[in-house]
C-alpha cells in the first residue's frame, strides 16, 4: 500500500494525489505540519520537504520526482503525453505552476494567511498579501488566453498541468481569493476540474480554524 506523507495545504502533496487518483491507485495520507516537521520526516527526506512517497520500502521524495516516477511506474493512465514537443508543453505548464505561481501567487497569499498563524501565531503582512492578489490576476490573465485557444492548460486533453494548477489553484480557492466572475474561460475550466472523481477528496480537506469559502466545494459555482 502507497503511503503519501502530505499536508492539506501543500499544493505539491495535492498535486500527487490527483495524479494518484486519476491514475486508480490505492494510497493512504499521512499528515505533517510545514512548520513543524517530525524528525521522521527529516529521516526519509533530509531537505525536511512534503510530499514524501513510500511504497513496499521504497522511499521517493521531492515532488518532480515522485511524478516521473508515477509516470513511469504506472503507465496505463498517462498525464505527461504525446510528441516530445507536447510533452515538452505539459512540463512547462506544469512547471509554470510548480514554481512561477507557487513563488509569486502562492506564497504570497497561502503562507501570509495560513503558516504564519499556524507557525509564529501573527496575521499576513498585507502588503505581501497586496501583492500575491495582484500577481494572481496577472497570472489568470495568462490562463485565459490559453483556455482561448484550447480546452486545457496544455492541449486538448487532461495534462498533469492541469493537475498542478489545479491543486494550487484549490488551496487559494478555500480561502476564497479567487475573482473567479473576471475569468470566465479559467472558471469554466475549473469547474471540470474540480467535479473530476480525483477531485473528490482534495474538497473534503479542510484548514484548522479556517473555514472554507462557498465556492470550495460547490461544483457549479
Amino acid at each position: 500500500m502507497v503511503l503519501l506523507i502530505h499536508h492539506t495545504t501543500s499544493p505539491f502533496a495535492r498535486k500527487i494525489r490527483l495524479q494518484m487518483s486519476e491514475k486508480r491507485m490505492l494510497f493512504v495520507l499521512r499528515s505533517e505540519e510545514p512548520w513543524n516537521l517530525s524528525q521522521d520526516v527529516y529521516k526519509l527526506n533530509p531537505a525536511g520537504e512534503l510530499p514524501i512517497y513510500l511504497n513496499d520500502g521504497k522511499i521517493i521524495s521531492s515532488h518532480y520526482a515522485i511524478c516521473e516516477y508515477l509516470e513511469e511506474t504506472n503507465p496505463d493512465v498517462p498525464l505527461i503525453f504525446g510528441t516530445p514537443e507536447q510533452k515538452a508543453e505539459i512540463r512547462r505548464m506544469t512547471d509554470w505552476f510548480d514554481n512561477k505561481f507557487y513563488r509569486e501567487v502562492y506564497r504570497n497569499i497561502v503562507w501570509e494567511k495560513v503558516h504564519k498563524r499556524f507557525a509564529r501565531g501573527q496575521s499576513p503582512d498585507s502588503v505581501t498579501l497586496k501583492a500575491g492578489l495582484n500577481n494572481l490576476g496577472f497570472h489568470f490573465e495568462y490562463i485565459e488566453w490559453l483556455f482561448e485557444k484550447h480546452a486545457y492548460l496544455a492541449g486538448e486533453e487532461l495534462s498533469l498541468a492541469d493537475l498542478s494548477a489545479g491543486a494550487h489553484i484549490s488551496v487559494i480557492d478555500y480561502l476564497g481569493d479567487v475573482p473567479w466572475d473576471e475569468f470566465p474561460l479559467t472558471k469554466l475550466w475549473y469547474s471540470k476540474i474540480k467535479s473530476r472523481p480525483a477531485f473528490k477528496d482534495l474538497l473534503k480537506d479542510t484548514i484548522a480554524g479556517i473555514i472554507p469559502s462557498r465556492n470550495y466545494t460547490n461544483l457549479d459555482f
